[in-house]
């Protein structure tokens, strides 16, 4: 695959930033995120949105940071330190994504700006435990997806978001045009949940045009964290000056051999994995 340098000036790499919650079991979020970032040569800032209780089984518990407190965090780490990128996952609440919102705005990150926002709108883990109050959707829709540069809901994300069942092509080009219409630059329709192929294809859409991005199906059950990683991979990217094509087509080869390195972990679903690129 085409790699993002690891020292781009042999000394401080880029910096990026996410913005979004714990994962205790160290599979999914700022822990995917962060572990992504550092395997593609990437400095990883976080700003702590909630603390999740959970392991390969579950979510039991979450609890929400509060939105001031994550407001500060994004404001001193690139007051400080810049990024050059950032992302978004678990926001939990209402009040989280609006300080997230403002505070983004006000520090020159999101669409239009100079720091480019990758919006993962994370509603649910992978087990279904909600993982966003149902209250908050709304401002997903109307608060966070409006100032993204690229937005990357799963299948289940987008029918919560948008209302469409997505089950085939035309379903999936019809979603990413109400995300694109709600405001995002780029919008991303996930196809790997839809498994009516031995292929697994990425949509992308920016308002004029339908960009396709496949790979082989991996066959595995140790997939969590794959929706962190993919984001997380494409902030990377673009905090390497990508395009959003190029930076989309990234992080799908990259969540592919991540797929591929998966391991068991627990009782239940095991993590992608980046460390992949430690054996190369």
């Amino acid at each position: 695959m085409n790699e993002l340098p690891l020292t781009p000036d042999g000394r401080t790499p880029v910096r990026a930033l996410t913005i979004a919650g714990t994962d205790s079991g160290g599979g999914a979020g700022i822990q995917a995120d962060s572990r992504t970032m550092a395997m593609c040569g990437v400095h990883a800032c976080v700003a702590v949105a909630a603390v999740t209780v959970q392991n390969s089984v579950g979510v039991s518990d979450f609890h929400e940071i509060p939105p001031g407190v994550v407001a500060a965090q994004i404001h001193s780490v690139v007051g400080d330190i810049g990024v050059s990128a950032a992302k978004t996952g678990m926001l939990a609440s209402t009040a989280i994504i609006e300080a997230v919102a403002a505070a983004c705005t006000e520090v020159g990150i999101g669409k239009g700006r100079a720091v480019p926002l990758v919006v993962d709108p994370v509603c649910a883990s992978m087990h279904g435990d909600p993982l966003l109050h149902q209250e908050a959707l709304d401002a997903v829709r109307n608060t966070l997806i409006p100032i993204a540069t690229v937005v990357t809901p799963n299948l289940d994300e987008v029918r919560l978001i948008t209302g469409i069942e997505v089950v085939d092509d035309t379903t999936a080009r019809k979603a990413a045009e109400a995300l694109h219409v709600l405001g995002a630059q780029w919008s991303i329709v996930k196809g790997g949940h839809l498994r009516t192929s031995s292929t697994s294809t990425d949509l992308l859409f920016d308002g004029n045009e339908f960009l396709e991005f496949s790979s082989p199906r991996i066959d595995t059950g140790n997939d969590h964290g794959g929706g962190d990683t993919l984001a997380a991979a494409i902030t990377c990217a673009l905090a390497n000056g990508r395009s959003v094509p190029d930076a989309v087509a990234f992080g799908k080869e990259w969540v592919t051999k991540c797929l591929e390195a998966s391991y068991d972990l627990g009782a239940g679903h095991g993590p992608v994995s980046p460390l992949w690129r430690l054996h190369q």
